[in-house]
């Protein structure tokens, strides 16, 4: 284990995993799990979800033109970076782990609807847009509902 001395994130996160990418990128990587105020937070957390939506939706679609599509090799090389980054961006979350997943995967839901109706031309039905709605309220009351012991405390 290491020494508090050295180790630059909250005891919450003290986890072997985060230890090896301190020390795969030193003091390129930041991790501050704290907001400056409720509204910015918000902001940044909204922010951090559509950018691990991009690139793990995107990152996947490049492996679906790859094999599916008979894209070239590149498509399988981009796919995998993209997706490299996308195991980033939540370490850049202000929450627990099994929180931030389980409201990531309501919002790559919507996302992925999204992706589908822009890249695709396929546009939800009535049913795929009452169940991302559903599926927005319950990740928002997961992941933003005051609680008592949260690490922002």
């Amino acid at each position: 284990m290491v020494s508090k001395e050295i180790w630059q994130f909250k005891p919450e996160y003290s986890h072997e995993s985060i230890y090896i990418i301190y020390v795969l990128f030193g003091n390129m990587v930041t991790i501050e799990s704290e907001c400056i105020s409720r509204k910015r937070c918000f902001i940044y957390t909204i922010l951090l979800f559509i950018l691990a939506g991009i690139f793990e939706i995107g990152g996947g679609y490049f492996f679906w033109l790859w094999l599916r599509e008979d894209a070239e090799l590149v498509f399988a090389f981009l796919g995998a970076i993209i997706l490299f980054l996308y195991g980033i961006v939540p370490t850049f979350q202000p929450s627990y782990f099994h929180r931030i997943y389980a409201t990531y995967g309501g919002i790559f839901v919507v996302m992925s609807l999204l992706w589908g109706w822009i890249f695709d031309r396929t546009s939800p039905d009535t049913y795929d847009v009452i169940g991302a709605l559903i599926i927005l309220i319950g990740v928002s009351i997961m992941y933003y509902w005051p609680r008592k012991n949260d690490i922002n405390d």
